[in-house]
């Protein structure tokens, strides 16, 4: 028989079965299509290889006056600014507490402290501190030393024991205590959690008929322990069930705050009439709180409501099957929003307040300079999403508190407030400005918001609005473009070439104009293999170069990122891969895409061919398999004995390999029927005839010409695939040598 190419559909297709897909691609990682051709994708270099805290979910990057190139970094426990490699940390302080009171900036509020330190654990007591959470960050100055240890300098919070007491680690033992007046203690605004965890609804609580009662003073306390004991006569529970907590009337159980309790919680039984709980909330690998408490007692809590399953449940109880289960409290992920006002940075943590940070006017920005909270005329003290608008110079938040007292009005999620026109102090309105407000009718609350060419596109979590700049009086203008729709998270959505593409929580969808559904060839394959409780991680992104649009997300048995899905918006293609991204920015102002990895790296797309987060560099694990192919339609097997490979290596770099010839496996996988697993495989190599060390492009290829095998089946897929470092490719058409081998 002639040669027979081995020429296939671009884009992967998992909608149908592996044979109703011949002559397509049906599977893939880290390839991308580019003229309808498979390559691998562009590699990626580190910034730096010292990391930064926490896990980021913002990118930002601006010019400031200076020409200096700056990029917001917002982590669930920082947020920092990057220049040139260094992470210049400008997390806000939500208070400063002293013995010695003083009038701002900033405030230090009158406080007795007093540090105690037993080895590696320093205890602190401050009188005035509010808002204590473990993992928070604290800034101990004017101590000096206990024990000969300098005990000044910036801590994590390891444990909280009461309402003003908490312990840090310090790097050296020590032993004794300090109280001096010199002492002051910044404290960072709280940090957030890297994913959600629990959360209120189903699966947070008891699935079995529950009923409710009132007990009295019964819980009971060691110092120092997070085990807690719940005196409930007759309880009938046996280890491993859910209890609940509601409306515990004290305030702290043994220092422990009441909220903290207010919760779900597996039991131990001890016996009849006692089980324990315990007090550390969340599990390994999310966040993890550990409430101790300070003092040991038999009898706290005041009046407490507990709802739990019962063994002796009759049909007149109280039953909650089919309910969903509203105790349990979700942690959300830390998300941040930014924009720029001019060269002054505007940033807000998602239910936060909104905080400002100026590079300042020396010859170098102002790196020691934290952010801080925007004082103003109404200014809103909660905040879900800021953005600045280019057109008008408006700050719009979007879900955010209403008009009222500082601090006190509660969030409504689908309230959108902006500031007078030029300015993001004042927020007040009147006859003289445009500040205004307006209340989104459709959905339960404001998922996201995104500023394209002429509009700014609004996202509830079940409609979308257009909102538009009409001037005055009425400012903005809301037109509701679709209902009924869904979007997976606060940065789910990009926008390429006038064209809004965003994530639902089981489709994509386009807005070009009018709002559908975006055909995708992977749907079913994502979406069924997705973790719909991490939804809110979801990352969208454009990498302009390639004319892609990127999703990061966590598959079903992930709890962080660890896949993506790209649609080619030029060629019309979809293809997929494994990879752990949690934030993306493809900003012109610097060479290449951005990203942050799990390992808390930035890392520059394209800007490498290996895997550039380790040191020294790793292969990248490319691959690209068809669906089956056969000879007519299957009725004799065929038997492939050599393959011509058309390939190209350009863009290899070998230069840091004792490897210096790219290579790649031409991989035949045969199988009799499509039911049957696939028979023994051959990957034969490919390898390229030129050195790439230090060279960039050649005229003429020059590779392995003809591979030998010996594969006999009625249906076979082909792969190509590459781990060796250095090695760039593209896929041309490889031709096959079949012929028929008996129909048995």
């Amino acid at each position: 028989m002639p040669l027979e190419k081995l020429q296939f559909r671009p884009g992967v297709n998992r909608e149908g079965t592996t044979l109703a897909n011949e002559g397509g691609w049906y599977d893939c990682d880290k390839i991308r299509f580019r003229s309808g051709y498979p390559e691998k994708i562009g590699g990626w270099a580190a910034e730096t290889y010292t990391p930064f805290l926490g896990v980021c979910r913002s990118l930002w990057n601006w010019i400031t006056l200076k020409s200096f190139n700056l990029l917001g970094v917002g982590t669930n426990l920082k947020f920092y600014i990057e220049n040139g490699g260094a992470y210049y940390d400008i997390t806000p302080l939500r208070e400063i507490n002293g013995n010695t009171p003083s009038v701002g900036p900033p405030v230090v509020n009158a406080s007795t402290i007093t540090l105690t330190a037993s080895g590696t654990v320093l205890t602190v007591s401050d009188s005035a501190a509010e808002g204590l959470q473990a993992n928070d960050f604290v800034t101990i100055a004017g101590a000096g030393t206990i024990g000969g240890v300098d005990v000044n300098g910036e801590y994590q919070i390891t444990s909280v024991l009461s309402g003003t007491t908490y312990t840090v680690t310090l790097g050296t033992s020590a032993s004794g205590s300090n109280s001096a007046s010199t002492i002051t203690i910044a404290y960072q605004i709280n940090t957030g959690f890297p994913i959600f965890t629990i959360g209120t609804g189903w699966g947070t609580g008891p699935w079995s008929p529950y009923i409710s009662t009132t007990l009295t003073n019964p819980f009971a306390t060691t110092n120092g322990s997070s085990t807690i004991t719940v005196t409930q006569a007759s309880h009938g529970l046996t280890t491993g069930q859910y209890v609940s907590f509601t409306s515990i009337s004290d305030t702290s159980v043994g220092g422990i705050p009441n909220t903290a309790l207010q919760k779900s919680f597996q039991v131990t039984v001890v016996n009849t009439n006692s089980y324990t709980i315990s007090a550390v909330i969340g599990q390994a690998p999310g966040p993890v709180i550990t409430y101790t408490a300070n003092a040991t007692s038999s009898s706290e809590g005041g009046t407490v409501v507990v709802r739990y399953p019962s063994a002796a449940i009759t049909a007149s109880s109280t039953r909650g099957w089919g309910a969903g289960f509203t105790t349990g409290i979700g942690f959300q992920l830390r998300l941040w929003s930014q924009s720029n006002f001019g060269e002054d940075l505007l940033f807000s943590p998602r239910g936060g307040a909104l905080y400002l940070w100026q590079p300042g006017a020396a010859t170098s920005p102002a790196f020691t300079t934290r952010g801080s909270v925007v004082s103003g005329t109404d200014v809103p003290s909660k905040i879900n999403e800021i953005m600045v608008s280019d057109s008008t110079r408006i700050v719009i938040a979007f879900g955010c508190n209403d008009y009222g007292t500082y601090d006190t009005t509660p969030l409504d999620p689908l309230l959108i407030r902006w500031t007078a026109q030029e300015s993001y102090t004042n927020w007040s309105i009147t006859p003289l400005n445009q500040a205004g407000s307006y209340r989104l009718s459709h959905g339960s609350l404001i998922v996201g918001a995104l500023q394209t060419r002429q509009e700014i596109n609004v996202w509830t979590d079940s409609a979308i609005y257009a909102m538009q700049y009409l001037g005055p009086p009425f400012v903005w203008g809301f037109t509701l473009l679709a209902d009924n729709i869904s979007i997976a998270s606060q940065n789910a959505m990009a926008t390429a070439a006038g064209v809004v593409y965003w994530m639902g929580v089981d489709k994509f969808y386009i807005y070009s104009g009018r709002v559908e559904t975006l055909p995708c060839s992977v749907r079913t394959y994502i979406f069924s293999d997705i973790n719909r409780d991490q939804l809110s991680q979801v990352q969208a992104g454009t990498n302009e170069g390639y004319s892609e649009i990127w999703w990061f997300y966590c598959s079903a048995n992930s709890d962080i990122i660890d896949r993506y899905v790209i649609f080619n918006y030029l060629d019309r293609v979809w293809y997929y891969g494994s990879m752990d991204r949690t934030a993306w920015l493809d900003s012109p102002l610097r060479p290449y895409p951005m990203a942050t990895t799990a390992s808390h790296l930035l890392v520059y797309h394209e800007a490498a061919v290996d895997d550039g987060s380790t040191n020294p560099p790793s292969p990248i694990n490319a691959y690209v398999q068809s669906s089956d192919f056969d000879i007519g339609d299957g009725h004799n097997y065929g038997f492939v004995w050599r393959i011509i490979p058309d390939i190209t290596f350009d863009g290899s770099d070998t230069s840091g390999s004792t490897f210096v010839e790219p290579s790649v496996k031409f991989t035949v996988r045969p199988r009799q029927n499509p039911g049957s697993g696939y028979g023994v495989a051959q990957s034969p190599a490919v390898n390229s005839k030129q050195n790439y060390a230090g060279q960039t492009t050649y005229n003429v290829q020059q590779f392995t010409e003809i591979v030998y095998s010996r594969i006999r089946g009625r249906q076979m897929a082909f792969k190509v695939s590459s781990d060796t470092l250095g090695t760039q490719w593209q896929l041309g058409t490889p031709r096959i040598d079949v012929r028929p081998d008996g129909r048995q």
